[in-house]
């Protein structure tokens, strides 16, 4: 199986961005039938424009992707610049069906349109693309994967200091939208976590909408400061952007959580603020980002995956938060070189995101590595 063909490039003008991506995939193949397109933030006034110039100059009847404010390719990551990664995939014919922008009140008119297809292809694997200003996102991927009978997703929020666009054969906004596939598709796909617990798991015993006052049955601010020690216990301030809300996920083999911000204390009553509604008896633990951790969480993600492969991938897709990357892994593209540094030079596209999808849940602080076989 032949590689997909890939390119990426910064330049001052988007013009002359895309002119040197085409140079770089040469002459493309007539095989290639789906393009994976990511696009700089600082670029997302010219979407359009990008999206028709590919359209145009490679004959690639099919588009997928978004912008971020940082994009990445193999080794590779582009952040406050103009950019462009692009990948063009090679796929049996029927076996995919891009979709456009899916809101929950639009997800009857997605089954009145692509039923038939999904039905009758089993469709289990779908790449997605998410408006991070629609707080009905979480739901809409949830409802998605239910109705294609628990299919497995992957892709990213659109991240943006501008607009907020995806792209599904034309430019769109403001819900969920991507690309799904048959099960002749063979893929491999992984998530690594960029915080680790702390402290135990607790029960959440009293609290309301996104404030918990009670955590086994104590006052919850107590609690979180006996996890995080004495001295950032002294000024919870200090905590912030370093500690983190996660929530185990129920039956996860991997010891999966979803990681959610701390928005706020208030010392007097001890109660702590989340960035997640919650209810009596759920569990919660608390997190810290932290470097090394995450570097260990990655290398061991990058082995698991690495054991489904008996040829180098096709291609793949990365999508991570806007919190890994540089923030995280330092400069020069860390990251992305970690990855290649352990599986090798593949064609790798995708972005820096407001939230990362796996399987049905949207997931904060995540790398999700998916590989075409």
């Amino acid at each position: 199986m032949t590689a997909f063909a890939y390119a990426h490039a910064q330049g001052d003008a988007w013009e002359h961005i895309v002119a040197d991506c085409l140079e770089q995939l040469g002459e493309v193949s007539p095989d290639a039938n789906l393009g994976f397109l990511y696009i700089s933030d600082v670029l997302s006034s010219k979407a359009q424009d990008i999206l028709h110039f590919f359209q145009n100059n490679t004959s690639v009847p099919h588009w997928t992707g978004s912008v971020g404010v940082g994009v990445c390719s193999t080794g590779t990551e582009y952040f406050d610049t103009s950019a462009v990664v692009v990948m063009l995939g090679e796929f049996p014919a029927g076996s995919f069906e891009v979709f456009s922008t899916i809101s929950s009140q639009q997800l009857d008119n997605f089954c009145t349109q692509h039923e038939s297809w999904y039905r009758d292809k089993l469709a289990v694997f779908s790449v997605v693309h998410g408006d991070a200003r629609n707080n009905e996102v979480p739901e809409i991927i949830e409802q998605l994967s239910e109705t294609l009978d628990s299919a497995f997703l992957v892709g990213g929020l659109s991240s943006s200091r501008t607009r907020y666009v995806q792209i599904a054969d034309d430019i769109v906004e403001g819900g969920l939208s991507g690309v799904l596939f048959d099960p002749s598709i063979g893929v491999s796909t992984r998530l690594t976590q960029g915080c680790s617990p702390i402290g135990a798991r607790h029960e959440i015993t009293e609290g309301h909408h996104n404030v918990i006052a009670k955590l086994d049955d104590e006052p919850a601010l107590e609690v979180f400061k006996r996890d995080i020690g004495e001295v950032l216990a002294r000024d919870i301030n200090k905590a912030a952007g370093y500690i983190f809300a996660a929530f185990p996920i129920t039956g996860s083999d991997t010891g999966d959580y979803l990681v959610r911000n701390l928005v706020g204390a208030d010392p007097e009553r001890s109660l702590l603020a989340i960035g997640e509604n919650i209810k009596p008896g759920m569990s919660i633990l608390f997190t810290r980002r932290d470097a090394e951790t995450a570097r260990e969480d990655m290398q061991r993600m990058l082995e698991s995956i690495q054991k489904d492969l008996e040829q180098p991938p096709r291609g793949g897709l990365y999508f991570s938060c806007l919190g890994r990357g540089e923030n995280l892994f330092g400069k020069d593209s860390q990251e992305l070189k970690i990855i290649q540094d352990t599986l090798g030079d593949f064609p790798l596209v995708g972005f820096f995101a407001n939230g990362e999808v796996s399987h049905n849940r949207l997931y904060g602080y995540t790398g999700v590595l998916t590989l075409f076989k």
